[in-house]
């Protein structure tokens, strides 16, 4: 068996493998993991099942620091070659729809109403992986600029906003203030973005609720962008204002919000200066 350095069409090979597994997962199809392997294993210098399912780990970890969904039964195993962020970038440039995808959970229609999102806790130092964990995914996220990526992400973004909508309604209907919930107005769809927010809503006595919404098909530590006239809305308006922010959204959306001031939870990095003459 070969235990060499992996090449560049021996990673192509097993990133596509994964991919297609992948798809199969959150489309709710069944596939079996041996079954991928044994049919990898000619095509890849005669690589061990072992290395092959080992493999499959690294790519998961690739996957977590792009924030991106993976397969849950690989769990990432990091300290793999760069050689391997290179082959998923590849993949994911050559198959652009996977990331304007925007999920295939449970689909309300006529018949079903959207139901609410699971709000929890956001990340803290006490739940944050290890170290060197952590440095190589943040590290990931910043080479492939996985904030920017998202914020062009039209796509995902607009879902995001709808699904984060619906919830808002949701909420209010089951606080019994119908009244409200009709009042709630997407902001960005409606009228632009011009506001600085996405959706303006109310708290169940009546106060406003003016959302920003971020949205991530990946975990919750995903780095997000925010602009300058979005910290500026937040810092004037703190009673009122809040950060959801969506994750795992291709699969099954969870959120948690974020209250002003933000660099309370995260490290707000200038990624863009103005320059003007003298």
């Amino acid at each position: 068996m070969s235990n060499g350095t992996w090449t560049d069409i021996e990673n192509d090979l097993i990133v596509a493998d994964y991919f297609a597994m992948l798809a199969d997962d959150v489309s709710g199809r069944p596939y079996s993991k041996a079954e991928h392997r044994r049919a990898l294993m000619p095509l890849l210098n005669n690589r061990s099942e072992g290395s092959i399912e080992f493999k499959h780990q690294n790519i998961s970890a690739v996957l977590v620091g792009l924030g991106e969904d993976r397969i849950p039964g690989y769990k990432p195993a990091f300290n793999y070659q760069m050689a391997l962020e290179d082959a998923v970038d590849r993949w994911l440039a050559e198959n652009p729809t996977w990331l304007a995808r925007v999920g295939t959970g449970p689909q309300e229609n006529e018949f079903r109403v959207a139901p609410q999102i699971w709000v929890g806790p956001p990340p803290t130092l006490s739940n944050q992986p290890p170290p060197q964990e952590l440095e190589q995914v943040l590290r990931v996220a910043r080479r492939f600029d996985v904030a920017a990526r998202d914020e062009r992400n039209r796509t995902l973004g607009r879902a995001g906003e709808e699904r984060a909508l619906k919830h808002e309604r949701a909420q209010l209907r089951s606080a019994g203030r119908d009244d409200l919930a009709r009042k709630v107005i997407w902001v960005s769809e409606e009228e632009g973005d011009g506001a600085d927010y996405d959706i303006a809503s109310f708290e169940t006595d009546g106060r406003p609720r003016l959302i920003e919404v971020k949205t991530t098909n990946g975990w919750e530590r995903t780095p997000f962008h925010i602009t300058r006239n979005e910290l500026a809305v937040a810092e004037e308006r703190r009673s009122e204002w809040c950060l959801f922010r969506l994750w795992n959204f291709s699969r099954d959306p969870k959120a948690f919000e974020l209250r002003p001031p933000l660099d309370a939870y995260v490290s707000l990095t200038a990624t863009a200066f103005q320059a003007s003459f003298h």
